[in-house]
């Protein structure tokens, strides 16, 4: 997943995954905002998976033996 980062006018950084819509962070320093972001999209994952859809991102990082 991309993560696209960028710094706000008032020194806040803001962090997102633009395939996950509403994963968008902000952090007080570049690495809080990425940390942040990457939890975020995690969770929508996890939330997601727990709700039966698919993920096809995920095909690459789990395997199950036929």
């Amino acid at each position: 997943m991309q993560i696209e980062i960028d710094r706000e006018n008032d020194g806040r950084w803001i962090a997102e995954v633009p395939d996950l819509p509403g994963v968008m962070v902000y952090g007080s320093s570049r690495e809080e905002a990425i940390s942040k972001v990457k939890a975020l999209a995690l969770r929508v994952w996890a939330d997601r998976l727990d709700n039966g859809e698919e993920i096809p991102e995920l095909r690459t990082v789990f395997a199950v033996p036929a």
